[in-house]
């Protein structure tokens, strides 16, 4: 039996290098992929990929902008941490009274939150690009955009793989004609 897997980009295609995940998926959705891959552009959608995630997939690869002080259009992996900190008075992870109250602010972070409060056991990898410019407008930064078919490598790897990264070698390109690939956990 095959694994499910759900490809979600994620960002807001309004705020410039935000739309990287959607830009990506948009991408993904025209490449021949294994028939249990599901690839959907979530934007601004957390609510919705989190309701998507009880659908029953083993693994879920999101594809966002995220700032983590390196190189714009650096593109890396992470293993999402599934020990939860949990607030004591509501009994959720901490974030979730929030999240309940605006769905629309749901961020990737309290989508993981949401769904562990649930008990959904996917396993949740996150491929990221570090943005150049998230101010108001459509279209990514250049080196952001050079990253989209640096992200769409890394993401075909994962699927080929079976999204398994921990026998990945960390693979950091220093070349300066395009981003480069940071493996993290």
């Amino acid at each position: 039996m095959s694994e499910r897997v759900l490809v979600a980009g994620v960002g807001n295609i309004f705020l410039g290098d935000d739309g990287f995940g959607s830009e990506v998926a948009r991408r993904l959705a025209s490449e021949v992929l294994p028939h249990d891959v599901t690839v959907t552009d979530f934007g601004i959608g957390g609510i919705h990929l989190a309701y998507e995630l009880l659908e029953g997939y083993e693994t879920a690869i999101l594809v966002d902008a995220s700032p983590r002080g390196e190189e714009p259009g650096t593109v890396y992996v992470l293993e999402a941490d599934r020990d939860e900190t949990v607030d004591a008075p509501t009994d959720l992870p901490v974030g979730m009274a929030g999240v309940l109250a605006d769905a629309h602010a749901m961020e990737p972070g309290s989508v993981l939150d949401m769904i562990g409060a649930l008990g959904v056991s996917t396993r949740v990898l996150v491929v990221g690009c570090e943005p150049a410019d998230v101010d108001e407008r459509i279209g990514l930064s250049p080196p952001v955009q050079r990253a989209v078919d640096e992200a769409l490598r890394v993401v075909l790897e994962l699927l080929e793989s079976n999204a398994d990264t921990t026998d990945r070698v960390d693979s950091t390109s220093g070349s300066s004609e395009g981003p480069s690939t940071r493996k993290e956990s």
